[in-house]
């Protein structure tokens, strides 16, 4: 796979910035993309300096940055696809995120998403899940947002999985979220979500401090994501 190779490094710039693998998700996720079973993952770092800011809850520039990250995520994974197009790679996009209105509508009983990145990622060995959920890269901590491509051509999958949390005892998450959302069990690929994890808790207080700390209707914290020590 040395011609994408050479297609993500024309795009993922500057590299320091990124990171990427490549997954097989055969059996794994849904049967709409049945056929496009190989996945690029790919992380796009957000901006440490803002990061550190929200160790107290949201602020106007980490919202801000948050939403830019995501906007170009998807700008820059539609240039991608069509150069993999042009070489004759069949590809689809997952965007990194989606709106509040789908959120509240078509997965709000579920909170999951047709398509689950954090997963995608880990199954390419970028890293692993923590205990406030938040997707924890090997490089980067979880300052990062994650962005798919699925492709229906294989690929050479070079990384081995990442199948259990390298947290340990580490609770900082634990502790400072402001939902207690977490109960603190490791993550691994045998459990479910909720048996560590309250999403519904964590929604509820993202809404509360979108409202209160920004005067929007949106869902943002963060403070999970500023305490890890990991990439900091």
């Amino acid at each position: 796979m040395h011609q994408i190779d050479e297609i993500l490094k024309r795009y993922l710039l500057p590299a320091k910035n990124y990171i990427y693998g490549f997954a097989d998700l055969t059996g794994l996720i849904d049967k709409k993309y049945d056929g496009y079973n190989w996945c690029i993952s790919i992380g796009r770092k957000l901006d440490s300096a803002i990061v550190d800011g929200i160790t107290r809850g949201p602020t106007m520039e980490y919202y801000s940055h948050y939403r830019q990250i995501n906007e170009d995520l998807s700008s820059l994974m539609k240039k991608i696809s069509d150069d993999l197009s042009r070489n004759n790679f069949e590809s689809i996009v997952i965007d990194p995120t989606v709106s509040t209105a789908e959120l509240d509508t078509i997965y709000f009983k579920t909170l999951r998403t047709d398509f689950p990145h954090k997963m995608a990622a880990t199954r390419a060995g970028l890293g692993w899940i923590g205990k406030t959920d938040l997707f924890i890269s090997t490089e980067s901590g979880p300052r990062l947002r994650l962005v798919s491509i699925l492709l229906n051509t294989p690929l050479e999958v070079k990384s081995k999985s990442i199948d259990k949390s390298r947290c340990g005892t580490c609770n900082l998450c634990v502790d400072i979220c402001p939902a207690k959302a977490a109960n603190g069990k490791l993550w691994d690929i045998s459990i479910e979500r909720e048996e560590f994890y309250d999403p519904w808790k964590c929604r509820d207080k993202c809404t509360e401090f979108g409202r209160s700390r920004l005067g929007k209707d949106a869902r943002v914290c963060g403070m999970c994501v500023a305490v890890c020590p990991i990439g900091r």
